[in-house]
């Protein structure tokens, strides 16, 4: 059964799916579509043309869906579109595309956004991912599955994050960080491979240890590393990992973060 507090504000036009809860002085606009068993806490806001999956739990105080911190939005319609199972703590900011830049925000499933964190406009999630306290991202940020950003970390606009990376707390990132590796500092440099990370999400021993090869050839060998990277591909371009980071590398914009 549907539950609202009488204090709490549903703009006519806004859709809750069966079985969600609404909290006392909760904030829903009216383009917004709260899908089925979801839980939203007192003061929490909700607003603009945002769609939010099933089973999302929405805390006091957080701001998802609030018009987008760059001066290019001029009040166009644009978009956010969250998953499903994601934890969404107090005084999280999640904020939808800019028009001139594509328009959409875009978070998978079961992530954590723990408290004071920020989701800048245009940024591109996947899931099962943890954002600790006062992690920020900017503007156009991709991030991978599996990933964990630490507290305080921040991240630059357009830079990619790969999947299982794991950023440590307080760093500065400014490049793509690879997959399946772990960063720290100001400015981010590449440490070693994230394999704490790796064994906690199910990768074998034979599969870490391959990763472990590879990392050490891309980022600790001498040489060319298009030459590096083609070697890589004709030994170990089996092996989904292996070929999941030569892809990232590949298809890098910014740089990658010094190893």
């Amino acid at each position: 059964m549907t539950l609202i507090h009488r204090t709490a504000i549903i703009e006519p036009g806004a859709e809750i799916g069966e079985g969600t809860r609404i909290g006392a002085y909760a904030v829903i606009g009216p383009k917004v579509r709260l899908g089925r068993d979801c839980v939203v806490g007192p003061h929490a806001v909700i607003e603009g043309r945002t769609e939010i999956g099933d089973r999302n739990q929405v805390f006091q105080f957080a701001s998802v869906g609030a018009p987008p911190q760059d001066l290019k939005w001029k009040g166009e319609e644009t978009r956010l579109v969250i998953g499903h199972d994601n934890i969404i703590r107090e005084y999280v900011t999640i904020q939808p595309g800019v028009g001139v830049s594509g328009g959409l925000t875009e978070i998978g499933d079961g992530n954590l956004f723990m408290a004071c964190s920020h989701i800048a406009h245009d940024c591109r999630i996947g899931s099962h991912s943890q954002f600790a306290n006062a992690a920020t991202l900017a503007g156009h940020v991709e991030v991978g599955d599996h990933v964990h950003v630490s507290g305080l970390a921040g991240v630059h606009q357009f830079t990619r994050i790969g999947a299982h990376a794991f950023v440590a707390a307080g760093a500065m990132v400014a490049q793509d960080v690879p997959p399946f590796c772990l960063v720290q500092g100001d400015r981010a440099r590449l440490v070693s491979l994230n394999e704490v990370g790796l064994r906690r999400h199910g990768f074998t021993e034979p599969e870490v240890m391959a990763l472990r090869r590879v990392f050490r050839m891309l980022f600790r060998g001498t040489g060319e590393k298009a030459e590096r990277m083609a070697r890589i591909r004709h030994e170990h371009g089996g092996d989904k990992g292996v070929a999941e980071m030569l892809d990232f590398l590949s298809e890098t914009k910014r740089g990658l973060v010094a190893a």
